[in-house]
């Protein structure tokens, strides 16, 4: 109690230092999670719209969420060595497999009504992609990208190990920073975590279509 109660001190006292640290934290966070989607939302939308691949998207799913992230990094300190890099591949292998499988789930289950009187009326495979499946599983595949990149922002704190910087490297510095500082930078960490999930969440408000705004509250369950 006493080390938390004096974090908030630390936090004021250390306020240039912690700045310093959110940026290289961020950084490393947002690089990861935009290669995350590069490689995982495309991958979604194909599989959704084909309708295939269900077993490819569950099973990444449960092997991202058995892999320790610290294990990763280890691997990788032996491929590539020690820096961003290994830290940032360790967390797109954590990021990809929630933001592919909630793409998936959330193209794929779209109305198959919807998309059958659509082809009827003469749109393409591709018009039906991003005129139909795409703005109705919006909420879905926002659910996956909220919890990935909580995931990644809390996860990066690990990246000290492997001299990926960030507030890592306060909060596994116990003698450098004391315990104050080390609950200081977690707190840091968890308010990050909540603004980047709140923030993803404002986002689907401004880009989803107002027609389906209201499935957002129903996109939050993990797909099966």
């Amino acid at each position: 109690m006493d080390a938390f109660l004096k974090a908030f001190p630390f936090m004021f006292e250390n306020f240039g230092l912690l700045l310093e640290k959110t940026g290289e934290h961020m950084w490393l966070s947002l690089v990861s999670i935009a290669v995350s989607l590069v490689i995982g939302v495309p991958i979604g939308l194909w599989l959704g719209h084909i309708h295939k691949g269900e077993f490819l998207a569950v099973s990444l799913t449960n092997i991202g969420r058995a892999l320790p992230s610290l294990a990763l990094i280890a691997i990788f300190i032996g491929v590539v060595g020690i820096g961003f890099a290994n830290v940032m591949l360790a967390l797109v292998i954590l990021a990809v497999p929630p933001i592919l499988s909630y793409t998936f789930v959330a193209i794929d289950s779209v109305d198959r009504d919807l998309t059958r009187s659509a082809r009827g009326m003469g749109l393409t495979p591709m018009g039906i992609l991003w005129r139909i499946e795409i703005p109705l599983g919006l909420p879905m595949a926002f659910s996956g990208i909220r919890v990935a990149v909580v995931l990644v922002v809390s996860s990066a704190t690990l990246g000290t190990v492997a001299g990926g910087g960030g507030l890592g490297d306060v909060i596994l510095n116990q003698v450098a920073y004391g315990m104050e500082g080390v609950v200081a930078a977690a707190l840091w960490v968890a308010a990050l975590s909540i603004l980047v999930d709140q923030f993803i969440a404002l986002l689907l408000k401004v880009v989803a279509p107002s027609g389906v705004k209201r499935l957002a509250a129903k996109s939050s369950a993990a797909p099966v």
